[in-house]
């Protein structure tokens, strides 16, 4: 569908690509990632035909029709209802309805067989259009996206940039292009949005091609990944875990022959420089020499995973409470955010505060920083010292201030040498530090911003969103940071992976009240799932949070019955964990021979048995614990 061969491009001398290739398929759904400011975008302008490219060729089929998502189109305004805005994706239907409605209003004065005919023609077009549902298709996304139906009749302009951009997601999934491309889309999705587009795509019939930094999103939504890094484009035939695994294989292939190389280029300089001045091995020594000179040298591998040691300083421990909230209630006019709430966050709390745009997130933070007005109590405990993190405090920032200066005038009195440490976990080296914020993209002020809030010395963190217009190396470095963090803190975000992996308390709001889950995101989900197939939320709730009752149902026939049967399937799935456990063994034994990371085809074969039998081994283990839990609670009811 679309070929991209030799592709070299420049931006004010500096190279971009150099010779680098991508082809893309029909319903392909590709991963576009690298780090802020390889390329992503402008390799994404180039095939919307926005930018020429300097070198190579960038050919597509003539059927080929793309539909650009990108961040130009936050500024888009328009007097039109956002309803009118999405369907402007059926321009032709809605021309033919116009010239339906002129049919009609002819008719009214002239009634011939002519405009009848006419009339019957374009009513046949409109319906095979499917012109009579373009209406409920564009409600559908709309409302699948996050907006309420109330909403759909106000203009766009009413909106924010991050709404805006919204609208004009659903525009372009409803053009239904043969090639979608999505530049960072979830930056401006909450959950449930980011979950309805992730099922939406994983569906739709043409390409897609994704710039995202939520790994889980690259997960759900593609089945290949072209990672831009050295001004190339690398291809990986799976999902976003199977790039890190597949890469590090090709990273330990490259890295074993970079250093044979070395090691025989090593040897053939001692050969030159040994015999250089003897007649009779000059022969030998010139043909080693054009021998160096003809050898395609084999780059060394430089690790992209930066390993972050943050050394976090407290003036003092907060103490056991870090806050506790008692009846507090917050509403704007007749919209009620919360009412009579209750929440305690204890020292050594690491809570995420999810769920939809909307329902008060950002407010909840603000009050408990102690920016925003309220009813009830939201009282700071002992000994608390806290910073707060926010998109619109990046406007705080000194825009006259080098980097440096600026982590010089947070308080934290370390010395230049260990600021410029800092700096480099924030992947800001050697003269990047002296750099002016003013001329920092938002993506670099945002690390600038951080870097700042974790030096702080604050033993209670409040952050919101703060993985926004990071790469997906930076939002790794945020992790390490929060994971070494021993303070407490509470963050808003709509990133998974990073949610899964530093927070160990789940917020959320529903019915005007916070809401919590005691464990960390993935178990969270779980639940989750398991809450919406079997039950109502309070009942959930009550069941798997609130301690047990001690009076138990009797003991019945069935529940012997279920226990016999799911203990048989217990014993089952052990016995296939044990033979896949065995096979998954053998083949990291083949994966470790020379002979099958030399030969790329056995290794892709062997790699992706493996990936089967891991997958299926993960499966078959999280449906054995199931079991097992149901059958502990089944053991329970009989012995209360």
């Amino acid at each position: 569908m679309i070929s991209i061969s030799d592709l070299t491009y420049y931006i004010g001398g500096r190279a971009i690509f150099d010779k680098a290739s991508l082809h893309i398929k029909p319903k392909d759904k590709i991963g576009l990632i690298g780090l802020n400011g390889t390329g992503k975008t402008t390799l994404l302008k180039i095939i919307n035909g926005e930018l020429a490219q300097d070198g190579g060729e960038v050919s597509m089929s003539n059927s080929c029709t793309i539909g650009f998502l990108n961040q130009d189109l936050l500024s888009y305004q328009s007097e039109d209802s956002i309803l009118e805005v999405a369907m402007q994706a059926f321009s032709e239907v809605i021309a033919i309805q116009h010239k339906i409605d002129k049919v009609l209003h002819e008719m009214e004065k002239n009634y011939t067989d002519k405009l009848v005919e006419k009339l019957n023609k374009l009513q046949e077009k409109f319906e095979v259009m499917e012109g009579y549902t373009i209406q409920s298709k564009a409600e559908e996304i709309l409302e699948g996206i996050g907006f309420k139906t109330q909403d759909l009749s106000r203009p766009l302009k009413e909106f924010s940039g991050g709404w805006r951009m919204r609208v004009m997601l659903a525009k372009l999934l409803l053009e239904k292009p043969s090639l979608l491309m999505l530049d960072e889309p979830t930056n401006h999705l909450d959950l449930p949005s980011i979950e309805w587009i992730e099922n939406y795509l994983r569906t739709y019939e043409g390409a897609v091609v994704v710039v995202s930094h939520d790994q889980q999103f690259l997960n759900n939504t593609s089945d290949s990944i072209a990672e831009v890094t050295g001004l190339k484009i690398n291809f990986y035939s799976g999902n976003y875990d199977f790039y890190l695994q597949e890469k590090s294989l090709r990273n330990e292939i490259q890295q074993n022959a970079f250093e044979n190389q070395q090691q025989k280029i090593k040897q053939t300089e001692r050969f030159i420089e040994r015999f250089r001045a003897k007649s009779t091995k000059a022969r030998q020594v010139q043909s080693r020499v054009k021998g160096l000179e003809r050898m395609d040298k084999i780059d060394e591998v430089i690790d992209d995973n930066i390993k972050v040691n943050f050394k976090f300083n407290f003036g003092q421990k907060s103490g056991r409470h870090v806050t506790q909230i008692e009846n507090l209630s917050k509403s704007y006019g007749d919209l009620e955010i919360l009412e009579n709430a209750t929440a305690t966050i204890e020292r050594g709390d690491k809570i995420a505060l999810i769920g939809a745009n909307g329902k008060g997130k950002s407010t909840l933070l603000r009050i408990i920083a102690g920016t925003e007005s309220h009813n009830g109590k939201c009282d700071e405990g002992y000994n608390v010292r806290q910073a707060f993190y926010a998109q619109h405090q990046l406007e705080a920032l000194t825009i006259k201030n080098e980097i440096l200066e600026e982590l010089k005038q947070s308080g934290s009195n370390k010395s230049e040498l260990q600021l410029r440490t800092i700096l480099g976990c924030f992947l800001f080296t050697g003269d990047d530090v002296f750099k002016k914020i003013k001329v920092l993209s938002g993506g670099e002020k945002s690390r600038v911003a951080l870097a700042k809030t974790l030096l702080s010395e604050a033993n209670f963190l409040l952050l919101d969103e703060p993985t926004n217009h990071l790469d997906i190396q930076s939002v790794n470095i945020l992790i390490q940071a929060l994971q070494q963090y021993e303070g407490s803190f509470i963050i808003i975000s709509h990133n998974r992976h990073f949610i899964s992996q530093v927070a160990n308390k789940i917020w959320w709001l529903e019915d005007k009240q916070i809401k919590e889950y005691p464990g960390p995101y993935d178990e969270y989900e779980w639940w989750s799932t398991q809450k919406q197939k079997s039950a109502t939320p309070k009942e959930v709730i009550k069941q798997d949070i609130q301690p047990k009752s001690k009076k138990s149902p009797p003991r019945t026939n069935h529940i012997d019955k279920d226990l016999t049967k799911l203990r048989s399937e217990m014993r089952k799935r052990e016995d296939e964990i044990e033979l896949l456990e065995k096979e998954k063994a053998e083949l990291e034994m083949e994966l470790a021979k020379p002979e099958t990371y030399g030969n790329p085809d056995k290794l892709l074969e062997i790699n992706q048995r493996f990936e089967k039998v891991s997958g299926h081994l993960e499966d078959l283990t999280m449906a054995w614990q199931e079991t097992g839990d149901q059958i502990e609670k089944l053991e329970a009811s009989i012995t209360q």
